[in-house]
């Protein structure tokens, strides 16, 4: 099979096993933003497991790079000051949510949670609007 085909395929299945394992063994939800906030202000006895899990994270892309750094030729072709904006703009997002697309869109919509049903709509619609309003009214440019 393509790895092109095959590779978000294990990506999917690795990270059902990750927020399964993490539910099962830890009775948490795998939402990046809120393990991420939860490092910010941690509570007693709460800091570990989110370090682990975000150190997994990042040292999961970088055993993925050293393994096949193919995958990462995506070029962004945006401004750095337009990037920075967009990741202001989901943080907020995931704030005004409460969860982002991993807690709502991974874990809320497998346990069939209306609200992250709810949620993940809504940031697909937003992204989608974005993207369009920046390739269109700006010309890709932004």
């Amino acid at each position: 099979m393509d790895s092109a085909i095959l590779a978000p395929i294990i990506g999917g299945v690795l990270i059902g096993l990750g927020a399964s394992a993490l539910m099962l063994f830890n009775g948490k939800i795998a939402g990046v933003s809120g393990i991420f906030g939860g490092l910010l202000h941690p509570k007693a006895g709460d800091f570990a497991w989110r370090a682990a899990f975000v150190a997994g994270i990042i040292v999961g892309g970088f055993v993925l790079f050293l393994l096949r750094p193919d995958m990462f030729g995506v070029g962004v072709e945006r401004s750095l000051p337009v990037v920075v904006l967009g990741g202001l703009l989901v943080g907020f997002g995931a704030r005004l949510g409460s969860g982002c697309t991993s807690g709502h869109g991974v874990c809320g919509i497998a346990r069939l949670g209306p609200r992250s049903i709810v949620a993940t709509l809504t940031f697909i619609a937003t992204g989608a609007v974005a993207a369009f309003v920046v390739n269109q009214v700006f010309g890709g440019v932004a």
